[in-house]
This record gives C-alpha cells, sequence and structure tokens, in this order.
C-alpha cells in the first residue's frame, strides 16, 4: 500500500514545540499485514478456485449434510433423500428460483421475491431418519417396546407442512402436539386422515374449552392424551369428562432437576415455566385417586429444553424423568408411555460442538440410543415393563426441508479518499488548538503503525470537530475532509478491506426474526456463482427503516460474509443468473414463519413446494402461492385496501382528471394505485420496470405482463378492483 504523504507547511500543521520534529518525512509508511494472512492469501491466489473451496468456506458440509452440497456449476444443489440422494436426483436451487420468478410468458410462474423453497421429500427423510434411529437403538439394545413420536406443530404450523407430516408418518403412526385452542383444532382436523393409534398430545395451559374440545378429540376416536400443566387442570379434566361420559386419558409434565445452561435451557429445572414439581405430581395422584380415575394417568412428559448440546446431559434428564415414571408406577397409574419433549437439536455451523447454542454434538443415531438405554436402564432396575417412547422434535424435522432465498438489490462500500485527495491545509485552518494536537498524535501513531492508538486519536479528532461543526467554526467540507482523513489512515494502519453492506430485498423481522430477537444465527450462502471467489466481504441490510434490520453475525463467530461483487456494482459475472445475486438462509424451517411480523408492513415471502421428478430439471413445482399483498399486510393492521382505493381514486379523479385529452394518463394513474395494492411489498428489479415506467409515461408496473394488462385495459372508466394483478 503506497505511503500516506502529509505535505504541509510545518509550522502549521505542529503544535507548539513540535516543529522540529515535524519537519522531516512526514510520509505514512504502509502497513505491514499479519504474515500468516499474507501467506494463506498466497496461496489461495496461486490456487484455482473451485465449489469445493467455496463448500469448505461456507462449511456447507458441516451444516448441510446429507442435504445440501455444491454442484459443478457453482450452484448449491438440495438432496432431497439425503444420503441415498443420486447425482441426477440433486435439484439445483438457482433453477428453482428461474423458474419461479421468471414470468408466466416464458414459462415461468410469475412469482416475486423473497421465496421460500420447500422440499417435502427432505420433510420425509428426516421422518424416516428419526424412526430409524429409534427402531435400530430398541433393537440394539433388546428394548420390549416402542417408539412413537409427534409433530410439535408450533414449530410451523403450516397447512401442507403438517399434512405432509400426518401423510409421510402414518405407517409408523407419528402424531401431533398442541399447545394451543387453535392448534388442537388443527392437529383433530389432520389427524382424522393419519394413523389411529397416532398420539395427540394436548399441551400448553388450559380452560374449560380447550379441555373439552381434547375430550371432544378423543370421543371422536383420536388417540388424545391431555398433558396437566398446572394442578388445577385436574379438576377440570375430572368434571368435564364425567358431563361427556369421556374416560380420558391423562399425562403430567415434571419439572425437572435436570437442565442445561444455554439460551434454550431457560423453559427447564426447578424454576422453570412449566410443569408440576413432585409435590404437586404427588397431588395429583391423590386427587385420580379420590376420584376412581388414577387408571387414567398414561403418560409422563418433560422438557430438557431445545438443543440439548450432549448425550451426557440428555441421559441425566431421562434417568431423572423414568425414575419418576417408575413411581407413578409404583403408586398404582397405569403408566404406558413417557414423553422426553423436545431438545434433539441440529448442527447450525457445522462445528459438531456440544458448547454452544448453535451446534450439538451428536448425530440422529446417537441421541435414540442414548434415550433408549437410558429408560432401560432404570425400568429394568425397577423391574418395570418398558414404556413406549415418545418425542416431541419439531426443530430437527422441519428445519432442513425449508430454505429462504432472497435478492442482493445493491452494495455499498465505505468510501476512503485517495492520498493525493487529502488536503491537510485546507483541515488545519479551522480546527481548535486541541483537534490540531490530536491531528499530530494522529500522524505519528500512524507513522509508528500503533492502531489502536490511531483509533484512539481519530475518535477524538472527530469528537473535537463535530463539537467545533455544532457551534458553527467548522464547515461542512473541512468536517467530512476530517473524516476522509481519519478513514484513510485507519485503512493504512489497519491494511484491511472494511465490509460492505449488501441491501438485500427481505425484512428480517417477517422472515428472520430469531436473528434479532434471540441471536439465533443460521448459515447464509450465495446460492450461486461459488464457482468464483468471493472477493469482498459484507453484512445485510434490509428494506426496514429500523437499525437492527440487519445481519452482521454469522457462523463461526464472523461478523461479516464472504460475497461476490454484484453486476454493475463491483464487477463479477451472473453465474446464469441474468444479473442477479441470490441469497439463501439454510436451516430456518422452525418457527421463522409463525414468528415473523409485519414490521413496516412488509409480510411473508412466496413460497412453494417442490418435489424431485425425473425431468430435465429433476424437479417439479408442486405448490405456488405468491407472499401477502400491500391490501394483506394492510388488512392486518385493520385497514380497508378497498375503501383505501376508492379514496385515492376520487382524489386522482378531483386533481387529475380535470385535463381534457389527459383521460388515458388519468386511467393509468388509476390503474397503478390499483395495482399497487395487490402487488407484494418488497422491491422489484430495476432494470425492466425502469424501462416500462419510461414507456408508459413514467407510470409504473412490475413487469412487462402488468403493463400489457393496463394497455389491453384501455382507459376504461370502470377501475374494477378485482381486475388488479396479484
Amino acid at each position: 500500500m503506497p505511503a500516506l504523504a502529509c505535505c504541509v507547511d510545518a509550522a502549521a500543521v505542529a503544535p507548539p514545540g513540535y516543529a522540529a520534529f515535524f519537519a522531516g518525512d512526514s510520509s505514512l509508511p504502509s502497513a505491514v499485514p499479519f504474515s500468516a494472512s499474507t501467506a494463506d492469501a498466497a496461496d489461495s491466489n496461486s490456487t484455482h478456485w473451485s465449489p469445493a473451496h467455496s463448500s469448505a468456506l461456507y462449511r456447507i458440509d458441516g451444516w448441510g449434510a446429507p442435504y445440501f452440497s455444491v454442484n459443478n456449476a457453482g450452484n448449491i444443489t438440495v438432496r432431497p433423500y439425503g444420503t441415498d440422494t443420486l447425482a441426477h436426483q440433486e435439484i439445483d436451487l438457482l433453477k428453482i428460483v428461474k423458474k419461479v420468478s421468471d414470468p408466466k410468458s416464458v414459462g415461468g410462474l410469475g412469482l416475486q421475491l423473497p421465496l421460500i423453497v420447500r422440499v417435502p421429500d427432505v420433510l420425509k427423510n428426516r421422518l424416516d431418519s428419526l424412526q430409524s434411529a429409534f427402531e435400530s437403538a430398541i433393537q440394539a439394545q433388546g428394548y420390549e417396546s416402542h417408539y412413537q413420536g409427534v409433530y410439535p406443530v408450533k414449530c410451523n404450523q403450516d397447512r401442507f407442512v403438517v399434512e405432509d407430516i400426518v401423510k409421510f408418518g402414518a405407517p409408523f403412526r407419528f402424531g401431533l402436539e398442541a399447545g394451543s385452542k387453535p392448534e388442537l383444532l388443527l392437529a383433530m382436523s389432520c389427524l382424522c386422515k393419519g394413523n389411529p393409534e397416532a398420539l395427540l398430545v394436548c399441551n400448553g395451559f388450559k380452560d374449560a374449552e380447550y379441555i373439552f374440545l381434547a375430550l371432544l378429540a378423543r370421543k371422536l376416536a383420536l388417540n388424545t392424551v391431555i398433558v396437566l400443566e398446572e394442578e388445577e387442570e385436574v379438576d377440570l379434566v375430572i368434571e368435564i369428562s364425567k358431563k361427556l361420559s369421556v374416560r380420558p386419558v391423562i399425562g403430567v409434565r415434571a419439572k425437572l432437576r435436570t437442565k442445561h445452561s444455554g439460551h434454550f435451557g431457560s423453559t427447564s429445572g426447578e424454576k422453570g415455566k412449566f410443569g408440576l414439581t413432585t409435590i404437586q405430581i404427588l397431588r395429583v395422584v391423590k386427587r385420580l385417586q379420590d376420584s376412581g380415575m388414577l387408571d387414567c394417568l398414561q403418560l409422563l412428559h418433560f422438557h430438557i429444553g431445545s438443543q440439548i448440546p450432549s448425550t451426557a446431559l440428555l441421559q441425566a434428564g431421562v434417568v431423572e424423568a423414568a425414575q419418576i415414571y417408575s413411581e407413578l408406577v409404583r403408586l398404582g397409574a397405569d403408566m404406558k408411555v413417557i414423553d422426553i419433549g423436545g431438545g434433539l437439536g441440529i448442527d447450525y455451523d457445522g462445528s459438531k460442538s456440544g458448547n454452544s447454542d448453535l451446534s450439538v454434538s451428536y448425530g440422529l443415531q446417537e441421541y435414540a440410543s442414548a434415550v433408549v438405554n437410558a429408560v432401560r436402564f432404570v425400568c429394568d432396575r425397577k423391574s418395570i415393563k418398558h414404556p413406549i417412547i415418545c418425542s416431541e422434535s419439531g426443530r430437527a424435522i422441519v428445519s432442513h426441508h425449508s430454505i429462504l432465498i432472497f435478492e442482493a438489490m445493491s452494495a455499498t462500500a465505505p468510501t476512503t479518499p485517495a492520498m493525493n485527495q487529502v488536503d491537510l491545509p485546507f483541515i488545519l485552518e479551522g480546527l481548535s488548538e486541541d483537534a490540531r494536537v490530536d491531528c499530530w498524535n494522529l500522524s505519528q501513531a500512524a507513522m509508528r503503525h500503533e492502531t489502536e492508538s490511531c483509533f484512539v486519536y481519530a475518535d477524538q479528532l472527530k469528537q473535537r470537530c463535530v463539537e467545533q461543526f455544532k457551534e458553527g467554526t467548522l464547515g461542512i467540507e473541512q468536517l467530512a475532509a476530517v473524516d476522509g482523513l481519519c478513514d484513510l489512515v485507519s485503512k493504512v494502519v489497519d491494511a484491511s478491506e472494511p465490509a460492505r453492506t449488501y441491501h438485500v430485498n427481505l425484512s428480517i423481522f417477517t422472515s428472520i426474526p430469531d436473528f434479532w430477537s434471540i441471536g439465533q444465527i443460521f448459515p447464509i450462502v450465495p446460492i450461486h456463482r461459488l464457482d468464483e471467489r468471493p472477493e469482498v466481504r459484507g453484512i445485510l441490510s434490509d428494506l426496514t427503516c429500523d437499525s437492527d434490520g440487519k445481519i452482521d453475525k454469522f457462523i463461526g463467530g464472523e461478523t461479516s460474509l464472504p460475497l461476490h461483487g454484484l453486476e454493475g456494482n463491483g464487477g463479477g459475472s451472473s453465474g446464469g443468473a441474468n444479473g442477479r445475486y441470490y441469497l439463501g438462509m439454510f436451516l430456518g424451517g422452525a418457527y421463522q414463519e409463525s414468528l415473523g411480523g409485519v414490521h413496516n408492513l412488509f409480510g411473508g415471502p412466496s413460497v412453494v413446494s417442490v418435489s424431485q421428478s425425473d425431468g430435465p430439471y429433476s424437479f417439479a413445482v408442486t405448490r405456488a402461492a405468491p407472499g401477502p399483498s400491500c391490501g394483506d399486510v394492510l388488512r392486518v393492521m385493520q385497514h380497508e385496501p378497498e375503501l383505501m382505493f376508492e379514496t385515492l381514486k376520487h382524489r386522482a379523479e378531483e386533481f387529475c382528471g380535470q385535463d381534457h385529452g389527459n383521460e388515458g394518463t388519468h386511467a393509468a394513474l388509476v390503474s397503478t394505485i390499483a395495482r399497487s395494492f395487490h402487488n407484494m411489498p418488497y422491491l422489484v428489479a430495476a432494470s425492466p420496470c425502469s424501462l416500462t415506467a419510461m414507456n408508459n409515461n413514467g407510470f409504473y408496473y412490475c413487469n412487462e405482463e402488468d403493463y400489457n394488462a393496463a394497455v389491453d385495459s384501455g382507459a376504461s372508466e370502470d377501475e374494477q378492483w378485482s381486475y388488479c394483478y396479484a
């Protein structure tokens, strides 16, 4: 890096007593980068970049196996059957994006991004793998009962996700878990088409209506279990079951002492939000016994917390719960099921670590083996019949099958002036004496490569100049020049390229709410151009008018993400994406859709379901739905889009409809307003839309199909709400 030459008058720069020193060479030598980084960079530059390099860089083989990989074209592919996927069955995500976003006129679906791609084949593989893991552990350990899981619908209540789970899980009696009245109604409806032996586990706090619905489900021949979260619920169950003449199946949720210390462990332990203490459990047993219903108590449920990091902690919790189970058997309850709750974690960062909320140190088989071994050990010691093992694994089932894809629309980099642009005499003209001292100290620290001191003096100099600016003794040109000088010195000394800001067509609050709410980090990777070296690092900034609407933490503890330059904004090829740059957020199939809000009135993404097929592209789009329109999200906040449109239409007639000979312009204006209500809130690529706008007197249409529809409609006076393009 060339030296920074400060060619200024010594007497004007140096504070009193420093003029002699400053009269010498005042250039700033270039910084010496860290030697190991230089060696790595040289080695990297001498090696041809390949998809394998990108796979290693983004840890795709760590967090993505066995469902995601990079093909020879540098695109991320989905392996729908996990390890059993053949090469020709891999699904290229970029081809999905092209199919979905291309206009209908060229065979596409005409949907707008952002986009959620669901792959039901992956969902089925997750269910099959979980079932196989438990069956293998049961057979290997001589366990004398079976595994029968349930899916907690709170993880993703989407109709098609839940229906697919019921369908895929029917051969092995896989059921559902509900935690509220609407979730219970959903589960009841879906399980009417499921295996009649599938469990319907009713968790959550309950009132009389909830318990009535649960008992009605049992009357409808659904295998329903009411799990008591509070001691008082037992009286409601006894009372309502007698009125309905239904013999209930009851479970109790135990509040274990075992807990883990991570974020997700806050719901466990003696002070956890849910469950009954041993004292409360004994009172429930006595109440059921007095009512002649102790035989109805058949299930014990517990939950250590999500993302259990290790099998050692898992076994400790299961052993404690199995001991409570055996005591309930001794007290006369007709116990049949031990429900170990959720907690089966996934590896978000590919580290296989047991010391992080982002990872776990085990796989499905190790998890199942640990559970079966712990339950068998306690039951054999107590000579108790082995219970059915139930788990409520949600995150582990649905996370992998859903991919969020969004576009980077533009990128900005911190602007640092060239060295010959720094006009130090101009900067010094209006500086106070203290600011001049800071400037001198900054230059000396830079020459000595004292990085921390440079930052301190630069910060002091900036603060003094801001104060002078507020007082009106420093002009904006001088303030900007000081900022440029400080940025330049920092760049020279630090010798690192600052991260760029990539502006993405997304609302983090809507689509990745766990990032801003609890700091959950998901793997984010470009879905194409992975055969190219990513030449910059960047953070992601969303569309919302909120300072929290950015992603600046990534897997591996990184504060920026390796990215490629954008066409027309830093260079780089399109990789077959027509100049677009697409990123994918992976492992987000749990919770993100249900937790997302409408901050800034940005609704959810478009959604497609994709299944593997033997066609030329290896996939078929089986379901497609556009994201909520502007009108849809306005309705969420109690607005009435139809009335709003009528108000704006009349306003347009009042102020724009009086010019004779411009009836067509007025009609186009009204049409544009109507279409805005029916379009998604997200941005549309600038180039085709700008062309359309220019060709239509400046009125905006999302794409060529919109424009043609408007032209075909002519200047009709009757602008029907229903005709608007959605």
